[in-house]
């Protein structure tokens, strides 16, 4: 059984460091972080059954998809979410428990056969919740897909598509009721995302790290001049 895990996000990759060290065929899984190494012509030399994706920021190469089991996880109950900013359209949408859906990719946006979905609750921040759904899709997910063999079903049910987020849409407005500031906040508190900001003269206020008691809202504050 040979594996390829391409993940970006350093949970990810952690957990994959993990799931290899704890795997007794080991030495047949490979972890890839970097695109370059994702190439048709090297993916054909390690020759995997299966290629999983927890995070992946880039175009999957028709090839590979075609020639290999190439699966994504997706933070949705599919057909429910296709497309981008999954936690962030959910949060927005007040959403407090959704899936993780293993699905087998294709040529369309996360319309692929799904292999099965898993529960995630939608608590906290958003680096708290990827690192919860890591440990789902390695302690479960990816362990179930190798030693059942699962066939993939095709997907059932209303679709309804999400759009990836701007930057711009990070800003708190002055209409947003308390819960809504909250939740812009936590969702936008993870590795790689634009922070949630308000706009105050020629100074943005990034805001981070909240917690919510008693109908407050106690966040870090990092206070930019952007006519730096």
């Amino acid at each position: 059984m040979k594996i390829i895990v391409a993940t970006i996000k350093s949970w990810n990759i952690k957990n994959a460091e993990k799931f290899k060290r704890c795997n007794e065929f080991k030495d047949d899984i490979s972890i890839i972080t970097d695109r370059k190494d994702l190439e048709y012509e090297k993916v054909c030399k390690i020759n995997p059954n299966y290629i999983f994706f927890p995070h992946w920021s880039w175009i999957i190469e028709s090839k590979l998809y075609k020639n290999f089991n190439c699966v994504v996880f997706h933070m949705t109950d599919l057909p429910y979410g296709r497309g981008g900013s999954p936690l962030q359209n959910l949060i927005e949408r007040g959403v407090e428990n959704t899936k993780i859906s293993a699905i087998k990719v294709n040529d369309g946006i996360d319309a692929g056969d799904i292999y099965f979905k898993e529960n995630l609750n939608l608590n906290g921040t958003a680096d708290e919740i990827f690192m919860r759904a890591s440990k789902i899709i390695f302690n479960k997910m990816i362990p179930r897909i190798i030693n059942e063999r699962i066939t993939p079903k095709k997907q059932s049910g209303e679709v309804v598509e999400f759009k990836r987020r701007k930057p711009s849409q990070s800003e708190m407005l002055s209409e947003f009721d308390i819960e809504k500031i909250y939740d812009y906040i936590r969702m936008l508190d993870g590795e790689g995302y634009p922070k949630a900001f308000i706009k105050f003269g020629k100074y943005k206020l990034e805001f981070s790290r909240a917690s919510f008691k008693s109908n407050k809202i106690i966040a870090n504050v990092e206070i930019i001049d952007e006519d730096d």
